[in-house]
């Protein structure tokens, strides 16, 4: 019943967030549309503004800079819309909001005209008594240019809005899932915990009783790996503690577990117990868990005929631990694949084994591990790296 109280929390969450994201687009897109909006009113405000100046100077007659109606135009502080004023050869009468590096060159002139006459067609003044023409060239304010772009800046903040909501929601949702796994996996382990104790108990009846104590003793070896079993999933979710431990020693000790259950065509070789002893801090239960991935990984590409070879070496900085097989081998395509979620080559399987490995030796033993060498028909070389420790 719990699990099915989250998946429908769950629901409901994901509905409130479709409601958030959608009433969020709701209202960029409103804001978008009316600061357009408010951004037309002002160009007509300004273009109507301009042309009411333009009239003004051609009633004022003969074009004079030191004329008070030119001057209050061009000097009036509340006035925020760049233009320049010129003769009919285009020479400058008159500006405002223009820089003055600009004015004094007549190519940085030329240039500032056409840009101002793509924004707004040029306004013609003709004076009723001389008959001279002049020309408005004028711009956009600062307001209004603001305005403009504005709209812009609010695409990018919705598209941000809406990349973070989806981030958001995908992250939420893993979590969820997580969450709904680990609660799993730890069921799991708490109810395989009473067939666990009763089989203890039957194996110490068998020992005092007249039956083959080696397939007792092989029973209890198999109930001994059964019960670490169950401790790493009752560890999943839960703080993973590091220690000093000897490499050799526990990549041995899957390795003598694998040597009595594999076929008798497959040929198990390991190097560590013959070379000096490596440390690295490990948790001993979930690295012993990426070591028997390997190796049942490498029992399956060998399809019950070949070699398996385990070898250990290290140099100042790293412990490895390499897992080579004379299986199928891997195409160079799938080397990064494989480690994938749900990604598998196999009839059976769900493809999680090595993501697992993955994650326990990147997250939690902060090692590397990946293919290093494998050609299709000849084998596989997989490496499991881990920092050296002194202690």
């Amino acid at each position: 019943m719990k699990i099915k109280f989250r998946f429908g929390q769950s629901k409901f969450t994901f509905q409130r967030r479709v409601i958030i994201i959608v009433l969020g687009l709701a209202i960029g897109t409103t804001s978008l549309l009316f600061t357009n909006h408010m951004a037309r009113l002002l160009r007509d405000k300004e273009q109507h503004e301009v042309t009411l100046w333009s009239y003004a100077m051609e009633r004022a007659g003969e074009m004079n800079v030191h004329d008070p109606l030119v001057e209050h135009i061009i000097f009036n502080r509340n006035n925020n819309i760049p233009f320049i004023i010129t003769d009919g050869n285009l020479n400058k009468i008159a500006a405002a909001q223009i820089p003055d590096k600009i004015l004094s060159h007549p190519d940085l002139l030329r240039e500032e005209l056409d840009k101002l006459s793509s924004t707004n067609k040029p306004i013609e003044i003709r004076t009723p008594f001389s008959n001279d023409t002049y020309y408005l060239f004028y711009g956009e304010s600062q307001l209004l240019k603001m305005l403009v772009y504005f709209p812009l800046i609010q695409l990018l903040v919705i598209f941000i809005f809406i990349a973070f909501g989806y981030i958001t929601f995908r992250s939420s949702k893993q979590n969820e899932q997580n969450r709904v796994w680990i609660g799993l996996a730890k069921e799991t382990a708490h109810q395989l915990g009473t067939p666990t104790s009763s089989l203890l108990g039957w194996i110490e009846y068998l020992r005092t009783q007249p039956v083959d104590q080696t397939a007792v003793d092989e029973m209890s070896k198999d109930l001994t790996r059964l019960m670490k079993v169950v401790d790493r999933f009752s560890k999943i979710g839960s703080e993973t503690i590091l220690s000093t431990a000897n490499i050799n020693e526990v990549v041995g000790n899957s390795v003598l577990y694998f040597r009595t259950r594999i076929p008798r065509n497959v040929t198990l070789n390991y190097n560590g117990l013959a070379i000096a002893p490596v440390q690295a801090k490990i948790n001993n239960a979930l690295f012993e868990w990426v070591v028997e991935n390997l190796l049942k990984n490498a029992l399956d590409a060998l399809q019950g005929k070949g070699m398996i070879d385990v070898k250990i070496s290290s140099d100042e900085n790293w412990v490895h631990v390499d897992v080579s097989d004379t299986g199928k081998g891997i195409p160079k395509a799938n080397w990064k694949r494989i480690f994938e979620p749900g990604f598998t080559t196999k009839t059976r399987g769900w493809g999680l084994g090595l993501s697992l490995s993955k994650r326990i030796i990147e997250t939690y033993h902060k090692g590397r591990i990946g293919v290093i060498d494998s050609e299709v028909g000849k084998g596989s070389t997989i490496r499991i790296s881990l920092k050296k420790s002194y202690d």
